[in-house]
């Protein structure tokens, strides 16, 4: 059978130009898409027609209808392959995608050096106070410079939880303030925590140890609810938390409560369990909360990057070669044999 061209497809808007620049370039791929706004039917029957979906990685960027899970799954009977347009894969469900023959693909990694400069620049302005002082200035109810007396990150210690393609990095960057790193990492050793700048401790030691925790994990059903009121109670006083992981790790109200009883001196979040927030969360007011919308790795290298792996993951799988960064990697047997079934060749 002679094999065909790999029909992509994606509702919406693409993660970045470089996309469809970089798939339109393959000859053996082709790339269709479909508004947003469409009829949920007309989506549907559009999906079906195509072997890849392209899918956007924040859950409340793309409506239920067309998360990849149990429901849609059994409509889409010729899917191959399902692409994160990030490093993250919210409206996957990657169990059942396996069970269906299905592969998943994220960029792991191809947003880590946007997500950790973010992580350190939260931290830094945290320390520094700078929100609050801004809003004194713009307000005109600035008394004194020592109103806003601050700290600096220099030499004091940082936990990160998770030490994958982003928490190694931020342990690199603040290598050059002289912070001491700690590491919660259950998937890594001693020495590969210690190849990568930290030093590998358990959830417990971490917390009552360090001046900033950082979060830089998957949300699965090991880390949902992980830093909770418990959490955050072992943190030392005045500690400072900062999260570019996911929303759901962190217990929201009691994040609140630890900065409202004066526990933490601050935090500094970029996802949220609601993405964006209502206007008016208590969370996102908080004098003592810097905040932005799951932008971290939203960066002009990072969106470049991560758009071109999508591209060469579906070119992988029309080339007949197993997509890199499978998510669960003991799908590609019977994805490949689904391949050669479905497109020939």
């Amino acid at each position: 059978m002679t094999s065909r061209r790999l029909r992509v497809g994606f509702v919406g808007w693409p993660a970045h130009p470089v996309f469809l620049e970089a798939a339109g370039a393959d000859p053996a791929l082709e790339v269709v898409r479909m508004p947003l706004d469409a009829d949920p039917a007309e989506v549907l029957a559009f999906l079906q027609g195509c072997d890849g979906y392209y899918t956007m990685a924040a859950r409340d960027d793309l409506p239920a209808a067309y998360h990849l899970g149990e429901e849609l799954l059994a409509k889409l009977p010729n899917l191959l392959l399902a692409v994160s347009y990030g490093a993250g894969f919210d409206t996957v469900d990657v169990p059942a995608c396996t069970r269906a023959g299905v592969g998943v693909v994220a960029q792991v990694g191809g947003n880590a050096n946007g997500v950790a400069e973010h992580a350190l620049g939260m931290m830094l302005t945290l320390f520094k106070r700078i929100p609050q002082a801004q809003a004194a200035l713009r307000a005109g109810t600035l008394a004194s410079r020592e109103d806003f007396l601050g700290r600096e990150l220099a030499g004091r210690t940082v936990g990160l939880i998770g030490l994958g393609h982003v928490g190694m990095r931020v342990a690199r960057l603040l290598g050059a303030f002289g912070c001491p790193v700690l590491a919660f990492d259950p998937l890594l050793d001693e020495a590969t925590c210690a190849g990568r700048g930290a030093r590998k401790v358990d959830l417990p030691t971490l917390l009552a140890q360090s001046d900033v925790v950082s979060l830089h994990c998957p949300l699965n059903a090991t880390t949902r609810g992980m830093i909770g009121a418990e959490a955050f109670a072992m943190m030392r006083p005045g500690a400072l938390f900062v999260t570019t992981a996911r929303g759901w790790i962190h217990d929201e109200a009691a994040l609140l409560a630890a900065l409202d009883s004066g526990h933490l001196a601050g935090a500094g979040l970029d996802v949220w369990e609601r993405e964006p927030p209502r206007a008016g969360y208590a969370l996102l007011d908080h004098p003592c909360v810097i905040a932005s919308p799951h932008t971290a790795g939203v960066t002009e290298e990072s969106r470049s990057r991560v758009a071109r792996m999508a591209a060469e993951a579906f070119s992988a799988l029309a080339a007949g070669e197993v997509p890199p960064r499978l998510v669960d990697p003991s799908v590609a047997e019977t994805l490949m044999r689904r391949r050669a079934e479905i497109l020939g060749g």
